[in-house]
């Protein structure tokens, strides 16, 4: 390049340079026409410095102080390669330049280097200084503000600082995924390593309330002061603003709202108070090119996807130091393609949250990944349930088909939805893919939505009533139309049954409220809208009646589905079931026969918990059976009570229990996991077996919590036989006395079978008293109730009561603690069979006579403790001090309470009714 060419490209460079400062607010001036009190920021040209350290391409002033310098360089000319000229002239004022400057460690705190198509930047306050690209040189607003902020926070006067002394993060309301990807976000933040973080987390295991948490936390103590959140829909916007608007602060207790405003983008330029601005990213270009955008949902707004990636200019509304974050949620590949300058627009790091990243999107965020959470995982913590797939193929879905020249066939115009009939002049033959776009077959849609009618209470939800919430994915709005239609027809229900929810419907924001709560609406066909992130969580059946091509698409649609819930807010809209266990997602395209689907953990549905249980006794399991065990307890889980699940986290032991053993088994069975096993072991194949082992050992060593799980699945689970047809064998009379000795035989022989792990049988046999933990009797009475014999303590009583006539007392009040009574008459310790109650009423009688005979005397006052400790012991075999503090006893003070009436012997008399009672 010549002196001539170059002259002229740093010519061009600096035309540039004035544009760009001049755009952001600056007045640019040439020192011989130097007014420094023309603006609060100006930008002086070719100002001489102090001697040795030449002449500063431009010197930045703030109220006629200085503040930073640009060093300017022609296009195409590398910045970094220039840092040392702009930082020599950062640090070489003149003392006349000194008496108004502002300087950090001597020197200007804000250098530029600028060729008119690149800036950098250098924050001097940053703990770490160093140069960032910036689409544009800041306002002087921007760079005052920071400069305020330094002397009012000295020690952190940027977030880039603040960040590293940011308080441990409150994790009681988190789940431990969340907790990793908050802990991970502040940590890619406070390494700056990267300028972009990416947190994988699969779909319902609660991406935007980690999001809230950290955006909360990063405003309140980590120095930012405005967040961008990107949504993937604009009826998403409304979902993630209640999701803030309902967040609590850990520290005080109040609602984000309160402290930071939170706004949707809904004009040409966030409004000056939000401190979270929520939006989508075309939305966000519009408002970038200066153009307003609408309020309310625009569904060919939201979803426009440009040819070609798009590029972006300055606006001085919305300049790129708008905000510090940028969240974007599960947002469409494109975002990281085509939308990609409007993120880079911004000098902001960049959060995203994605359920499957593909390259694009690691690529974007530079490999980065903070966190990561499995759908198999989720499954495994009780966040998600798992899936089953079930499979609907047609002649016509598979092959298309030909409709013959001549055939009278009914047209419908797109626009107007006007029907006309019209006579085919040729043939006209589809395919596959143009079924539902070019032509629509009523009797493929009626067909699939037959057989899902019939299968649906025998193969795909068995011994079933009513129609789980479903929801069909239709190929366009056309397509949702007919099969809102032929779902009607095809369950012969009328319009509260089945709706379409999608942008162009009537009140979709109504129609989904009522899909989430109502138990009318049974049936949502949509397109788009509730594709993703919205929440549906009694979701049972997922139809997909359009093909994908996109495997993070999928997985977001196929999440709609995942979503847990509890037993009660299920059964208010799906009253014949139990408990949400897993949804079923029902293909009627081939979409799951795609490489991207991942199988679901159930891998063998036809192989049983009890066949799985045995082969894991055994340490037999395959891969493919160990994920399948791994969703069939973590089903089981979602059925148990909390008193069920307690029981079976007693019987796992100490070490363990029932989640840990799922979580356990889903980590064996993850590929990266076992390719880490295996890597470098001389047989790599023995690595994976061991795995397997160590995470089937819990159950495979443990025979009596294999029994106990199987006691309660047979509990919860009522299979419906439509298959067999029966026959009479005999109708006669049986007597009451033959009925009760098959009880009493059968539970005697139960007795002795169970011998060895009958806690309470153990402890009356081997000590001989009335004494039993009242826990061994709580157990003993639930796993009695699980046996085929379904026994209880009133059931076993009338037995005896039939056979042994006047051995045996009424009991018309059985309850637990009757199982001690029961025990010993079975094992002949005793010689009647005595209400438990009637027993310790006897000894309690004794005991206040065998007090009287000593001299003791009780108040009125006194007999009310001691007549409710004999009260106590009746339903809980014995008493302790812990016992005071609960009901009746609080009613008169509790422990200080007996104190305060029974005196210093409070203690002696409540060991002596415990020993004397239940001896």
């Amino acid at each position: 390049m010549t002196d001539d060419e170059r002259l002229q490209a740093e010519q061009r460079a600096r035309r540039l340079i004035d544009e760009q400062l001049t755009r952001a607010g600056w007045v640019v001036q040439d020192l011989k026409d130097q007014a420094l009190g023309a603006a609060v920021g100006v930008a002086v040209r070719e100002v001489t410095m102090k001697s040795g350290h030449g002449r500063a391409d431009y010197l930045l002033y703030l109220n006629k102080g200085v503040v930073g310098v640009v060093e300017a360089k022609p296009m195409g000319k590398t910045l970094s390669g220039v840092e040392w000229q702009s930082s020599m002239y950062a640090q070489g004022l003149t003392d006349a330049q000194k008496l108004r400057a502002t300087m950090v460690d001597g020197k200007l705190p804000f250098v530029f280097e600028a060729s008119g198509s690149e800036t950098h930047f250098t924050n001097g306050y940053d703990p770490h200084p160093r140069a960032r690209a910036v689409f544009n040189f800041p306002k002087p607003e921007t760079l005052l503000s920071i400069i305020a902020d330094a002397r009012t926070n000295p020690d952190a006067p940027t977030w880039r600082g603040a960040l590293q002394t940011m308080p441990e993060l409150d994790e009681r309301a988190l789940r431990p995924a969340q907790i990793t990807a908050i802990t991970g976000i502040e940590r890619s933040l406070r390494e700056q390593r990267f300028d972009r973080s990416l947190v994988q987390m699969a779909t319902g295991a609660g991406k935007t309330y980690t999001a809230v948490t950290a955006s909360y936390r990063l405003l309140r103590f980590g120095g930012f002061k405005r967040v961008l959140f990107l949504v993937d829909r604009n009826n998403l916007a409304d979902q993630t603003a209640a999701e803030f608007a309902n967040f609590r602060t850990p520290d005080d207790g109040r609602r984000f709202t309160e402290l930071y405003p939170v706004d949707k983008l809904k004009s040409d330029a966030p409004a000056d108070s939000a401190s979270v601005v929520i939006s989508t990213i075309q939305r966000v270009f519009k408002t970038l090119r200066g153009e307003n955008v609408p309020a309310g949902d625009d569904a060919m707004l939201d979803s426009q996807i440009p040819d070609k990636p798009v590029t972006v200019t300055y606006n001085a509304a919305l300049p790129p130091e708008t905000f510090d974050l940028i969240i974007v949620d599960e947002a469409h590949r494109s975002i990281y393609g085509q939308w990609r300058a409007v993120l880079e627009y911004f000098d902001a790091h960049v959060i995203g949250l994605t359920a499957t990243p593909g390259k694009q999107t690691f690529a974007f965020f530079r490999q980065n990944l903070v966190s990561e959470y499995t759908y198999e995982e989720s499954v495994s913590d009780g966040v998600n349930v798992d899936f089953e797939i079930f499979r609907i193929e047609t002649e016509v879905t598979a092959e298309g088909s030909r409709i013959e020249a001549g055939t009278h066939v009914p047209l419908v115009d797109r626009r107007t939805r006007e029907k006309r009939m019209e006579t085919l002049d040729e043939d006209v033959v589809y395919t596959p893919t143009q079924l539902d776009r070019m032509v629509t077959s009523t009797s493929q849609i009626r067909l699939v939505l037959e057989t899902y009618r019939d299968k649906l209470f025998t193969h795909i939800f068995p011994g079933r009533s009513e129609v789980p919430k479903t929801l069909i994915f239709a190929k366009d709005d056309a397509h949702a139309e007919e099969i809102v239609r032929c779902v009607r027809e095809v369950f012969g229900r009328g319009n509260e049954f089945a709706a379409k929810i999608t942008y162009s419907a009537k009140d979709p924001k109504g129609h989904l409220k009522a899909f989430r709560t109502s138990s009318q609406l049974r049936v949502a066909v949509t397109v788009d809208m509730i594709a993703t992130g919205t929440d549906v969580k009694p979701l049972e059946c997922v139809i997909f009646m359009r093909d994908v091509s996109s495997g993070q698409y999928f997985e977001q649609m196929k999440g709609r589905g995942a979503r847990t819930i509890s037993k009660s807010d299920f059964q208010a809209v799906t009253p014949d079931a139990e408990a949400k266990t897993h949804f079923v997602l029902v293909d009627a395209v081939g979409v799951t026969e795609h490489e991207f689907v991942a199988p679901p953990l159930n891998r063998e549905p036809g192989v049983s918990l009890e066949k799985l249980l045995k082969k894991a006794a055994a340490y037999e399991l395959t891969e493919d059976e160990t994920a399948t065990l791994a969703s069939r307890l973590a089903a089981l889980e979602r059925q148990v009570s909390d008193a069920e699940r307690a029981e079976l986290d007693d019987v796992a032991g100490p070490s363990s229990d029932l989640g840990s053993i799922v979580r356990g088994l889903v980590h064996a069975v993850n590929p990266d996991v076992q390719a880490a096993a295996s890597e470098g072991a001389p047989d790599p194949a023995a690595a994976v077996r061991d795995l397997l082992d160590e995470a089937v050992a819990p159950l495979a060593d443990n025979p009596v919590l294999r029994s106990r799980i199987m006691e309660l699945r047979r509990q919860h689970d009522r299979i419906i036989d439509e298959v067999t047809r029966d026959t009479i064998r005999r109708a006669e009379g049986v007597s009451r006395a033959d009925s009760a000795l098959e009880i009493v035989e059968s539970w005697k022989k139960y007795l002795e079978d169970n011998r060895d792990e009958i806690t309470a049988l153990q402890v009356l046999d081997e000590f001989k008293t009335h004494r039993v933990p009242f826990k061994a009797l709580d157990d003993l009475a639930r796993q009695i109730e699980r046996t085929p014999e379904r026994w209880t303590t009133e059931k076993l009583w009338a037995a005896y009561e039939q056979l042994d006539g006047a051995k045996v007392r009424p009991n018309p009040h059985a309850r637990a603690t009757d199982l001690v009574s029961l025990l010993r008459y079975a094992l002949d310790l005793d010689d009647e069979l005595v209400p438990y109650e009637d027993v310790v009423q006897e000894r309690y009688e004794s005991w206040l006579a065998q007090q009287a005979q000593a001299g003791a005397t009780f108040s009125e006052t006194e007999r009310w403790w001691l007549d409710r400790m004999r009260d106590f012991v009746v339903t809980s075999a014995g008493i302790t001090v812990d016992a005071l503090d609960a009901e009746p006893f609080t009613q008169r003070g509790g422990v200080d309470g007996a104190l305060r009436d029974l005196g210093d012997n409070a203690g002696n008399l409540l060991e002596s009714l415990d020993k004397e009672l239940t001896a």
